[in-house]
């Protein structure tokens, strides 16, 4: 968690906002229907918009994601080849 955020993340008004978010999604992840565990603000949060309750409080701006699949939110935008594609031993580009 970055600095900026640690207040709004400890907030009575997010975690209130993040547990009727996380029943409506029946605790499920919305890209894999796995057991969910992280709201996940799509539009990311930033310093400049940390206030603004239409980005940080609305559900129309969340997403409910389990473990791995927040990890590949965050991650793949890092790394070198698209999801499902990586380099073999000659350098060639292949699918997993």
């Amino acid at each position: 968690m970055k600095d900026y955020a640690k207040k709004f993340y400890k907030s009575k008004a997010w975690k209130k906002c993040r547990t009727s978010y996380f029943a409506s999604k029946y605790g499920l992840c919305e890209r894999c229907a796995g057991p969910g565990k992280i709201v996940h603000h799509v539009k990311y949060i930033t310093p400049e918009n940390i206030t603004d309750p239409n980005i940080t409080l609305n559900h129309g701006n969340l997403e409910l994601l389990c473990q791995d699949c927040h990890n590949k939110e965050h991650h793949e935008r890092y790394n070198a080849t698209a999801y499902g594609l990586m380099f073999d031993i000659n350098g060639d580009l292949v699918r997993k």
